[in-house]
């Protein structure tokens, strides 16, 4: 790990973002965002809190943990040389478009505060949706005009009060007025290595956004079938044996969202708008799309990873999709990421511990 952290850091590598996916969401049905409206200090502290408790409760189970981050952070150290920072990005966890556009506007938002000379990478890695988070982010830094100005047109009843006009959520102003500004200022100079794992396929990505591209997929290859394509439907033995590998990865396709709360009208219509934006060309029907067993990004290098067969019940494994945040897994996916991301930068001394 001392060897990756070098190559981290001769790469430019200077912060370190891991964010959770949906399942375990801090806010998975929304109400800590309806807290947060009246009370912001309250809402991000309460987030915080859920979070904990969730790792707690949870461990590493499809969740980046404080201690698996903590853990991370001092295997990269080495003496003598500056620390790589890692921190968890919390977003809601909420399966549906503006919970994920939500998570991605206060990334923004963190990466513009972040304190790093120009030239400096950020790399984001992110467990189940959270990798559709990093995908939207792709299209609003990487086409500000086109994509950032019909987004937060189609998302404005979400943070302004219709007919008021007043701004309640007022991140999501300053992140408007960041990206639409004329010459826009940080996050440009910052360069985004973004690492998804078992990120279901969605939104695709804009180049633009983001420097490089990498995927994890846990994935068993049926025999008579391309290696690169899933079966459907999968049997209930396999899925809850994760036979195959990651089911969740295959299953939690576009056209699988779950809407907002009723009692949640502006981010229910807010969402509604996105889902126009976002997946126009979506056919109706979600049967010719689970059938097609698609699991490769068009985007980006995926690594179809067989993990092994888990020896813990689904309520541990989330049918195959809780393994990427194992600590057992730390050093090959950090080593992967190494020579994926930057072995062209690197001596050969790296070249040959990896």
């Amino acid at each position: 790990m001392q060897a990756v952290g070098a190559a981290y850091r001769r790469a430019g590598v200077r912060r370190i973002y891991l964010a959770h996916g949906t399942p375990l969401g801090p806010d998975a049905v929304g109400m800590l965002a309806r807290l947060a409206r009246a009370f912001p200090a309250a809402g991000r502290a309460v987030r915080r809190v859920t979070a904990r408790i969730i790792g707690a409760l949870t461990g590493e189970v499809g969740s980046y943990t404080p201690q698996y981050a903590r853990c991370l952070e001092a295997a990269l150290r080495e003496p003598g040389q500056p620390a790589i920072p890692v921190r968890l990005f919390h977003w809601s966890g909420e399966n549906h478009h503006i919970g994920r556009g939500d998570g991605a506007v206060r990334l923004i938002d963190e990466l513009a505060a972040l304190d790093l000379a120009p030239g400096s990478r950020v790399m984001l890695w992110g467990h189940s949706h959270a990798g559709n988070v990093f995908a939207l982010l792709s299209h609003l830094l990487g086409d500000r005009r086109q994509t950032a100005e019909p987004f937060f047109k189609a998302a404005e009843i979400y943070y302004r009060w219709p007919l008021l006009r007043c701004v309640d959520i007022p991140l999501w102003n300053r992140v408007r007025r960041l990206l639409l500004a004329a010459d826009p200022p940080a996050p440009d100079p910052v360069a985004l290595d973004v690492v998804t794992f078992g990120t279901p396929i969605r939104y695709g990505w804009n180049a633009g956004g983001y420097s490089k591209l990498l995927h994890f997929v846990h994935h068993r290859p049926v025999p008579g079938m391309p290696h690169y394509l899933a079966v459907f439907p999968p049997k209930l033995d396999d899925v809850l044996r994760a036979a195959d590998g990651d089911y969740v990865q295959q299953l939690g396709i576009a056209g699988t969202d779950l809407p907002p709360s009723l009692c949640a009208w502006r981010a229910r219509l807010a969402n509604r708008r996105l889902a126009q934006l976002l997946q126009e060309q979506l056919p109706p029907g979600g049967l010719e799309r689970f059938r097609a067993g698609t699991i490769v990004p068009d985007e980006g290098t995926t690594l179809l990873v067989d993990y092994g067969l888990p020896r813990c019940g689904i309520a541990r494994h989330y049918a195959g999709h809780a393994v990427y945040t194992y600590r057992k897994w730390l050093l090959f996916h950090a080593e992967e990421i190494a020579r994926r991301f930057y072995a062209a930068d690197s001596d050969r001394e790296w070249e040959g511990v990896a």
